[in-house]
């Protein structure tokens, strides 16, 4: 399953919802809560032993962000690779 996750701020509830082997895109204002050292960082780390975490590069850029103030591990992705993403999960969940 695709997990599009566009809420700012990230409840860890969404978090606990998602299944192992499930992918993670964070998208829109959601960007601003994928920090180093957010309150929900610690979260995140544990979340990438079971599951791939992206973030859409666009989202970040335009936000000011750069990739190494991210929790290690994130992906940053761009939009050719979140339209793959969809193809390759029938199955998608967004969380506004």
């Amino acid at each position: 399953m695709l997990h599009l996750i566009f809420q700012s701020p990230i409840e860890t509830a969404v978090l606990e919802r998602i299944d192992s082997g499930d992918v993670v895109v964070f998208l829109e204002n959601a960007v601003l809560r994928i920090y180093q050292h957010s309150n929900i960082s610690d979260a995140l780390s544990k979340q990438l032993s079971r599951n791939r975490l992206c973030v859409l590069s666009d989202d970040i850029t335009v936000r000011g962000i750069i990739a190494d103030e991210l929790v290690k591990g994130i992906e940053v992705i761009n939009y050719a690779e979140l339209v793959k993403l969809t193809v390759n999960n029938p199955v998608i969940q967004s969380w506004t």
